[in-house]
């Protein structure tokens, strides 16, 4: 995925109390501006504010002061500061994460983006293919349909995919621990994406699959994303919504057709009146 040119910086950023407590620590300046630097570079990355540099290697501390251009130091204290606070938070195999990316990127615009490039790039299919048509010259419309692909294939790449938006759901409401940073995950989201599934489709089924599978040792094990985003991801999408049942009280038909209980009770109050 391309890197995003901007990120969103709230004008009332330093009214907030996790920014003010780090004003008054040492190097605060030096703090604020690794945050900064930091935010930055989860845009270059842009992978749902995850900070890496590939998908198979996180940066390193060393990595960050050498980026960053800061004390290797003053960098740690940084991270562990962010940590502490909940700004960020790093993973077991030390992939890092800027906590509420979402409230450092426009979600609708880039929606709205998402949506333009799509037209965009169906206009200029059909151009191409009415120019194709009145030239008749097969040759060339060959080649046209080749770069035409290619574009397409660019123009996904700079989409916006709320990778982390449906894993961090999924982790909520099944109770997993995915990570939205995995080459599969990250496939199989891009797949139904591409197929222009919504945000809300994705929540639907993990919503259904959660209430129908949850609670059963056979079925809970395919909370997955392998399974969920799968290319079954439409048959899911469509089915009834499923309500878990109750645990049914324990009942019979004694000679009175009360509950058990009642009819326990029932003979209790009865015994030694005949």
């Amino acid at each position: 995925m391309s890197e995003v040119k901007w990120i969103k910086l709230s004008t009332q950023m330093f009214e907030d109390e996790k920014i003010r407590l780090i004003e008054s620590m040492p190097e605060a300046d030096t703090i604020l501006i690794i945050w900064v630097k930091l935010l930055a570079q989860a845009g270059k990355t842009n992978a749902s504010g995850y900070i890496y540099l590939s998908e198979n290697i996180p940066y390193t501390d060393e990595m960050l002061a050498t980026i960053f251009n800061r004390p290797l130091n003053t960098v740690r204290l940084a991270l562990q500061t962010f940590k502490d606070f909940g700004m960020i938070e790093i993973e077991q195999d030390n992939f890092v994460r800027v906590a509420n990316w979402e409230k450092h990127q426009n979600t609708s615009s880039l929606e709205k983006i998402r949506k333009d490039t799509r037209e965009r790039v169906a206009k200029h299919r059909e151009n191409k293919r009415i120019e194709q048509k009145n030239s008749n010259v097969t040759c060339n419309g060959e080649v046209t349909d080749i770069e035409l692909e290619e574009e397409l294939e660019e123009e996904k790449e700079k989409e916006y995919i709320p990778f982390f938006e449906v894993i961090e759901y999924l982790n909520k409401i099944a109770g997993t621990k995915f990570r939205a940073s995995s080459k599969k995950t990250k496939d199989l989201i891009k797949a139904r994406w591409n197929e222009q599934y919504t945000l809300d489709d994705f929540k639907s089924v993990i919503n259904k699959k959660t209430a129908e599978w949850k609670g059963n040792p056979e079925m809970e094990q395919y909370l997955r994303p392998i399974t969920l985003f799968s290319p079954k991801f439409e048959s899911y999408l469509n089915q009834a919504e499923v309500k878990k049942r109750e645990p049914a009280k324990a009942q019979g038909t004694g000679e009175f057709g009360e509950d058990w209980q009642e009819a326990i009770e029932r003979r209790k109050n009865s015994a030694g009146k005949f």
